[in-house]
């Protein structure tokens, strides 16, 4: 964690905001995850915020478990360091980032580098590990362990094909959102401006 004191005011409202965001039980779910996908001796990190961050932070986790979601022999990360000077160790918190937007999440569940090294949004570092997992479930490769139920499936593309002699028996149907000749009408209306009559 960086060297920084207490926030105050506004920031310290917006960092609480913020951290309200994080989910202690999808915390729970992404560590078996993450340690049954990688496949190894992996320590079971104490719960809680920061023992998620320290656990996660020198990226190396996260580049065994994009290259565990790869078939052997196509890895996007050829070489991880298990290096503990800083520079090092946010370079593959990027690396990871750079892969995981490769194998398909969107730009908008990434998190930032810094979300994770300074530990200032655990919450976005769940959420591109939820998205990493939902897409992992979703492919269905063959690279993905663990439980199918600890992610949701995407939707996936549903296309369908008419025919030309159905297209040209669609045009023929008039919708009910192109107006109706049945229901309201404006008998019984008065002018504009007539008082209302009560009897």
């Amino acid at each position: 964690m960086a060297n920084r004191g207490p926030s105050y005011g506004l920031s310290r409202e917006v960092q609480e905001k913020i951290e309200q965001k994080y989910d202690p039980e999808l915390e729970s779910r992404l560590v078996n995850w993450i340690i049954v996908q990688c496949g190894e001796q992996i320590e079971h990190p104490p719960p809680g915020r920061q023992h998620f961050q320290s656990w996660l932070m020198d990226g190396t986790l996260l580049c065994k478990l994009i290259n565990s979601l790869h078939p052997k022999g196509n890895e996007p990360i050829a070489k991880i360091s298990e290096s503990k000077m800083a520079f090092k160790q946010m370079e593959q918190i990027s690396q990871f980032l750079k892969a995981a937007e490769v194998y398909g999440v969107r730009t908008t569940d990434i998190f930032q580098t810094v979300d994770l090294w300074e530990g200032k949004d655990m919450a976005a570092v769940q959420r591109t590990l939820m998205a990493l997992g939902s897409l992992a479930v979703t492919k269905d490769d063959g690279c993905y362990k663990g439980d199918p139920s600890w992610f949701h499936r995407k939707a996936q593309q549903n296309r369908r094909g008419f025919s030309e002699e159905q297209l040209r028996q669609g045009q023929n149907v008039i919708g009910l959102q192109m107006g109706s000749n049945k229901g309201a009408s404006q008998s019984g209306m008065t002018s504009y401006g007539m008082p209302r009559q009560i009897i």
